[in-house]
């Protein structure tokens, strides 16, 4: 190293600058920030520091060795201190920005990068392949990341497969799921880390079919199975909730990867995957087998147990946990919510505080969704006060449910107080509003309030158009109505679901024009359900038209054979008529079939 050194220009063979200088030596053993300063101080002193080995050791320190890292002090040796820095040197650099780049949500860190990279150019210092990891692993958009894909072919890297691998993993980062598929078919052999970083990124842009189906492909291929494999394939069948797939799984995790090689990341997805299949015996028996856990561990099991409804097991495994993190509370509380025990989640609360656990904005959610559901105004009102003490009047989200909690329990007032007092208004709140004036029978204020919405260039989504043709509905507002279902598709772009639909069936049966609402039911692109058809059986009742009514009950009763409902107001309306014989058929029928009326059920829920 130190003949090296000697032959380079920027040695200086006349003051001993060589490897087993004692400040180097010193510095290649030096542990914290103080240290390394009284260190850069004396190479100052010695004039050490602005040739260009020592320079790259201080910054290989500052940016590599020391933690946390002192990047403002590698900032500025490099700015002022080095002045012809070489391809180690910008490396470093360039690695220090795309790890502040891991942990910034700026973009100066990002810039910063390019700037260096350009710096790096216009001094003549060819890039490597660690040159370009560091490139990539700044970039933000995807538009950088195609710039740093060209420079790296035209530098005659791109055959390098871990720099490829890396490439891969940007596009599909960025959601550009085509060219890294691209990609991958162009590489002469692909290995099990290119097949896994597909792998992973289909399971991460949510598309689990085409992962499966890209496994299977690579099985007969002969690429194999490791640890990362398993997790992306258990992810996969934890999403489709498919318990035989996710059994499968566990079986080639078994044969084909050793027991040693498991660890805990693939515990846990195992964990996951049974608990989100609702199959908690067998989530017991992987738990139970593990030779490690943490807190992950036992907040999925936690979990798992709450959404299968076992709030006993959730408990017993909440209190025997080692430790218990912000996640494992909240797991419960949403538990207790669930189930309507507004006492229970009260209390648990409570000794949530007690444990010096600091709440966060989803625990404030459930909260005040529990008080939503229990209509508990006064628990609600001291949960608003709370919100606002912990978190402000800028979240919009915890705005929204504080806005739906007012209205379920009957406070519109209040809720529009909240809303009028946001200071930032997303369109979940003014959904959350115009829902709640809709749900208090206030229809023509819902409607004015959208009508507001659109002048503040707040674009609605399908939840918002629900809400207002719900509102529509019950106001008997008809051509306001028609006007905004129409909107959905032309002004929009929003496909109309089935409740979209079942609100304009409704709207036109309660207007009295049931040969519109029959229309539209029968023209629906998908199969109208009991509602629908059963507001068409309620308002042909009301209006007395026996045609239309006995087209609802046939439809009633063709989807659902067992429920007396149908029958019943079909032979009450041809009673009302004077149709006896027809009566006495309908209930003939009824009594053939099995079907039972029940106590008091003359009604059917529209």
């Amino acid at each position: 190293m130190a003949a090296g050194a000697a032959a380079g220009c920027a040695w200086d063979p006349t003051v001993s600058l060589r490897l087993g200088h004692p400040a180097l030596v010193l510095l290649e053993r030096c542990r914290g920030a103080g240290p390394f300063r009284a260190i850069l101080a004396h190479l100052l002193r010695l004039g050490l520091a602005f040739e260009t080995f020592p320079m790259s050791r201080l910054l290989h320190f500052a940016t590599a060795v020391s933690s946390p890292r002192l990047t403002r002090e590698a900032d500025l040796l490099f700015r002022h201190f080095t002045p012809r820095p070489n391809l180690y040197i910008y490396n470093l650099m360039l690695s220090a920005s795309a790890a502040a780049a891991a942990g910034d949500s700026t973009t100066s860190s990002p810039r910063r990068a390019v700037a260096l990279y350009m710096s790096m150019l216009a001094s003549s210092v060819h890039p490597d392949e660690r040159t370009f990891l560091a490139l990539l692993r700044s970039v933000e958009r995807l538009s950088a990341g195609r710039q740093v894909h060209a420079h790296v072919v035209t530098s005659g890297f791109h055959s390098r497969a871990y720099l490829r691998n890396s490439l891969i993993k940007m596009y599909l980062d960025a959601g550009d799921v085509e060219t890294a598929e691209l990609m991958f078919r162009s590489t002469p052999v692909p290995d099990t880390v290119s097949f896994n970083i597909m792998l992973s990124g289909y399971v991460n842009e949510g598309c689990t079919a085409k992962a499966l189906r890209f496994f299977c492909d690579a099985a007969l291929r002969g690429i194999g199975v490791d640890h990362y494999t398993a997790v992306a394939l258990l992810t996969c069948c934890g999403r489709l909730k498919d318990t035989l797939l996710g059994r499968s799984v566990h079986g080639v995790v078994i044969r084909r990867v050793d027991r040693g090689d498991w660890g805990l990341i693939l515990m846990n997805a195992l964990l996951d995957m049974y608990a989100k299949c609702g199959e908690m015996d067998a989530a017991m028996r992987v738990f139970g087998e593990a030779d490690e856990k943490d807190g992950i561990s036992w907040n999925t099991m936690v979990a798992g147990f709450v959404n299968a409804g076992k709030l006993d097991l959730a408990c017993k495994y909440f209190f025997e946990a080692p430790s218990r993190d912000l996640v494992s509370w909240n797991a419960l509380l949403a538990g207790f919510a669930r189930y309507r025990d507004f006492s229970a989640v009260i209390k648990l609360f409570d000794d949530m505080l007690a444990s010096r656990v600091n709440p966060d904005k989803v625990t404030a959610v459930t909260l005040i969704s529990a008080a939503a559901t229990n209509g508990s105004l006064n628990h609600g009102r001291s949960i608003h006060g709370w919100v606002v003490k912990g978190f402000g009047l800028q979240d919009a989200f915890l705005a929204s449910a504080l806005v739906d909690m007012y209205c379920k329990c009957g406070n519109v007032k209040g809720g529009h107080s909240v809303f009028e007092k946001a200071l930032y208004r997303d369109v979940t709140l003014w959904t959350a509003m115009i829902s709640g004036l809709a749900f208090n029978g206030h229809g023509t204020e819902a409607l004015d309030l959208y009508w507001k919405m659109q002048a503040e260039d707040v674009t609605p989504n399908g939840v918002t158009l629900l809400a207002v043709l719900s509102a529509c509905s019950h106001a008997g507002l008809l051509d306001e109505g028609c006007r905004i279902f129409d909107a959905m598709k032309q002004r929009y772009n929003i496909e109309p679901g089935i409740e979209h639909f079942g609100c304009m069936v409704d709207l036109f049966a309660r207007s009295g024009r049931l040969t519109d609402a029959l229309a539209l039911a029968r023209r629906m692109p998908m199969r109208p359900s009991r509602s629908i058809w059963g507001s068409i059986l309620n308002a042909s009742l009301a209006c007395q038209n026996t045609e239309v009514a006995e087209i609802a009950s046939e439809e009633l009763l063709h989807l659902d054979p067992a429920e007396e409902g149908g029958y019943v107001l079909l032979s009450n309306l041809y009673a009302a008529g004077g149709h006896w014989n027809h009566s006495d058929k309908v209930r003939q029928n009824m009594e053939r079939k099995g079907v039972r009326k029940s106590v008091g059920a003359s009604n059917f829920e529209s």
